[in-house]
Formats: structure tokens, sequence, C-alpha cells
């Protein structure tokens, strides 16, 4: 029977995807993104482990309601990737149920992805954490190319795609970074948009909880000007940015 580890589920509106969502985060990630909220997502012998069939139990309960608000059900974590045939299963019996799908990655593990779970996959929210391969490595632990080459893949595929890109002031705003990632994904023709999200401290207190550092502590967030650059850039390459 298939399983998977769970860390925990909820229903969210306005981030997670369209309409109103059932997210299910899963537990389990390879980055250590440095920003990272939910550090408490890292390791999958945190999650609980559940069936396919428990999870659809749940996600039963919501049902009418996700679809009457036009939403639907997201995959996150951690890395919904690091368990991609418990992922492909809820994603087909959610497509069974009518119901539109998420999957929100990094793309690190994007060859882990089949065909047939991009299938039932209505829309990838596409994590692209910096633009410059040293930057990238810097701010994650790992390498940027398989994340690119998830993005071209899912282009070919028509997959509809939404960027996710979190400003971090001093590592992730350079302006030749940002023009050259807003000129990659202009030439991708399946990206909806671009989501600039401001670097945050709200997962700080789950670093106290778990007595790790958060590397960030002392970073400031993203002034309004500084985001609306970024915002502008994108737009100046032709891509929606919000």
């Amino acid at each position: 029977m298939n399983t998977g580890r769970v860390h925990s589920w909820d229903l969210s509106t306005g981030v997670d995807g369209p309409g109103t969502r059932f997210a299910l985060f899963l537990s389990g990630c390879p980055l250590r993104c440095l920003y990272c909220a939910n550090p408490d997502t890292w390791y999958m012998r945190d999650g609980q482990e559940l069936t396919v069939d428990a999870v659809m139990a749940e996600i039963e309960k919501y049902r009418t309601f996700i679809a009457a608000a036009g939403g639907g059900v997201t995959i996150t974590g951690g890395e919904p990737l690091l368990q991609p045939l418990f992922t492909a299963e809820v994603f087909r019996r959610c497509k069974e149920l009518g119901l539109h799908t998420a999957l929100d990655t990094s793309g690190f593990l994007g060859s882990r992805a089949t065909d047939e779970l991009l299938a039932d996959t209505s829309l990838v929210l596409l994590d692209i954490k910096a633009f410059d391969i040293a930057a990238y490595r810097s701010l994650t632990g790992a390498g940027l190319a398989p994340t690119l080459t998830f993005a071209n893949r899912l282009s070919r595929l028509g997959v509809p795609v939404r960027i996710r890109y979190v400003l971090v002031p001093g590592r992730t705003d350079d302006e030749a970074a940002i023009d050259g990632l807003a000129a990659f994904i202009a030439g991708l023709g399946n990206v909806e948009c671009v989501d600039v999200l401001p670097f945050h401290k709200l997962g700080a207190a789950k670093y106290e909880a778990l007595d790790i550092p958060f590397p960030l502590r002392d970073t400031p967030t993203p002034s309004p000007d500084l985001m609306d650059r970024v915002r502008g850039q994108f737009r100046d390459h032709g891509v929606h940015a919000f």
C-alpha cells in the first residue's frame, strides 16, 4: 500500500495556488535554504506515515467547499518530489475527483517527476531561489542546474507554471542576475506569472524551538522600493510579476 511521510495539512487562500486550497505538507527536503520558514519539515523521520487512502479521506471532507471556492489540492513541504510515488498517487486520485492540483517544488528533484505525475498536475509552483550559480549554492547548499532543467521540461510539456522568487536583500537582489532570470522565464512560454515574495522572519520561532540558529536573523526584510524595482525588472521582460 502506498504510504508517505506527512507533516501536516491545512486550508489556505492565495498562497498555495488559486482559490481555497487543501495544502498537504510532506516531510523531507534535500535543500537547506537559509530563509526556510519550515525547518520542522526537513526530515522525513519527523512526519507521520499515512496511506493515500487516509489522505484522500481528509481531502474528501473539504472537496465540495474547495471546489466551490475555485480551489484544489496543493502538495508542498518540505519537498514533494522526495516522495514522488506518493505525490503521484494523491494527484491521480484528486484528478479523478475533478480537483485542481498544484505541485509546490524547488525543482531540484524534478527528474523524479514522471510524465504521468505531471499530466495529473494542473499547476506547478516552481521556486527558483536565485539565478546566479554561486548565490544559489550559498543560499540552498545545492546546485541550480536541475531546477532550470526541470523548468525547460515543464515548458516542453506545456504544464502551467507560476514562479516564486524570494527577495532577500544582499543575496537575491543582484540586478544582473534578476535580468538573467527574467529573460530565462520569458523564453519558456508556459509561465503565468512571477510572485516576488519578500523575505521574512516568521519562521524564527521554529528555529528557536528546534534549538538551531536562524542564519538570516540579522538580514533586513526588503524595502518597498526594492520590491518595486525587482518586479519592474521582470515586467520589463514581458513577464507578469506581483
